[in-house]
């Protein structure tokens, strides 16, 4: 059973790694809205593409502050950091019972 074990361990790692890689994405997007990049450059390219399919439906679902301040980010950055806090140590912890069971 050890082997269940270290693979949902390993699980755990990658879901945690990717969590952290995302979060610094949405950031990036965040930071390069307050400047007016080339939407041509790939980098801003790739950030759009990585982060709208998830950012849009959080931005459609809040209501638009007076300013035109968009809030989707900072709930995204929420959500994500909740799974990295709560679903991470579960799987961990998960895997502690599949080694020792």
């Amino acid at each position: 059973m050890f082997v269940g074990a270290y693979f949902l361990s390993a699980v755990a790692n990658l879901l945690n790694l990717i969590i952290i890689v995302y979060i610094w994405l949405i950031v990036a997007r965040a930071l390069l809205s307050w400047v007016n990049p080339d939407p041509y450059n790939p980098i801003v390219r790739f950030l759009y593409r990585a982060t709208e399919p998830v950012l849009r439906p959080v931005r459609h679902r809040l209501p638009t502050l007076a300013m035109g301040l968009d809030l989707s980010p900072m709930v995204v950055i929420l959500a994500l950091y909740f799974l990295k806090e709560f679903l991470v140590p579960v799987l961990h912890r998960l895997a502690m019972t599949l080694e020792i069971g």
